[in-house]
């Protein structure tokens, strides 16, 4: 894999030219930052991309704070998405004395997604373990019990926007339980960009007594053939420093390093 080649096609895709998510999310461009928003009060709102310079980014950071803290922004959670390959090389700096808060940093991991099959193959899943696709709204509530279990944080954010993807985004959206009886022992998504070459893996996490198991590459493998199957080349991950060197080993390649910069919105919603 070209990394440098699949790392601008990935900024072009899925940040600076990315498309809605569903229909009531817009994506728009505020000078050199495109921000995507949507009517939806789970939807991610936030900066996908941005092309600033030391000149440039205190005033395109005061706009977005602007923006964020007027009526439209009521109530809503600003993800500052800045990717350490983004310049200026000090803007995580900046948004920090802006009043963001930094969430722990993910790798950036990229791999091709036929790669990716013919190098896991068929995977086993562990004796008494099946694949269930979530359809309804009692597999969202698996997919948040598992993840409480898997991370010890709660998921109730995460089960609102769980709901909110599988009533507006099924086409695009694919999640599945890794059950262990009637007991959720790992959960993921698949989610779709139309119009890109690329298909996001999310979640993964498993539980402590379900680790070491092959259950988290069983699921990367399914989800790897799903993607492949409804035409995306690439696969990628925001991955954390546990899930990294496991994704790395599997054949996925780190292209850069994302960090979130958070913001709540001090307007008052009506």
């Amino acid at each position: 894999m070209d990394n440098a080649r699949v790392l601008a096609l990935f900024d072009a895709q899925m940040r600076r030219d990315a498309p809605p998510d569903v229909a009531t999310t817009r994506v728009e461009r505020v000078g050199g930052v495109v921000r995507q928003y949507g009517a939806g009060a789970h939807e991610w709102t936030g900066v996908l991309w941005s092309d600033l310079d030391e000149s440039t980014a205190d005033a395109a950071i005061a706009e977005q704070l602007s923006w964020l803290d007027a009526p439209q922004g009521a109530g809503r959670e600003f993800e500052w998405k800045l990717y350490a390959h983004d310049r200026p090389a000090d803007l995580g700096d900046r948004l920090l004395a802006a009043g963001f808060t930094p969430e722990p940093p993910e790798s950036l991991m990229v791999a091709d997604a036929t790669e990716i099959i013919d190098a896991l193959g068929d995977v086993e899943l562990p004796d008494g373990v099946t694949l269930r696709t979530v359809t309804d709204r009692s597999g969202v509530d698996l997919m948040a019990e598992v993840h409480e279990r898997a991370f010890g944080t709660s998921a109730a954010r995460l089960r609102e926007r769980l709901l909110d993807q599988l009533a507006r985004q099924s086409a695009t959206v694919s999640m599945v339980l890794a059950m262990a009886g009637d007991a959720p022992v790992c959960g993921a998504r698949l989610e779709l960009c139309p119009g890109t070459e690329f298909a996001g893996l999310w979640g993964g996490g498993t539980v402590k007594e379900w680790r070491g198991k092959g259950i988290y590459r069983a699921l990367i493998a399914h989800r790897a053939r799903l993607a492949r199957s409804a035409g995306y080349r690439y696969l990628q991950v925001d991955a954390s420093d546990q899930s990294a060197p496991i994704l790395e080993r599997l054949g996925f390649t780190c292209l850069s390093v994302t960090t979130p910069y958070l913001r709540e919105s001090r307007a008052q919603p009506r």
